[in-house]
């Protein structure tokens, strides 16, 4: 089940508070600045520190790859 668009623009990580990218087929939300995703069940986010996933760093390259390969938009942009 995917994350309805309404909440994904509002979603930040809980602990940089940066935007985060959805990567629906994995169901995970992808942080590049932390190295480590978030999970999603039945298509709501676990958007709790404690249960983020750290990444290895060859793991988050390919997710990051990936994010700009397929132009993944983030949850929110910052502005400048």
């Amino acid at each position: 089940m995917a994350v309805a668009p309404e909440l994904l623009a509002l979603l930040a990580c809980p602990e940089d508070k940066g935007p985060l990218y959805y990567l629906e087929d994995l169901e995970v939300l992808y942080n590049p600045r932390l190295q480590r995703v978030y999970k999603v069940r039945d298509g709501i986010p676990v958007m709790l520190v404690d249960e983020a996933q750290s990444l290895e760093p060859g793991e988050a390259e390919r997710l990051f790859a990936r994010v700009e390969a397929e132009s993944i938009p983030p949850t929110f942009t910052v502005p400048d």
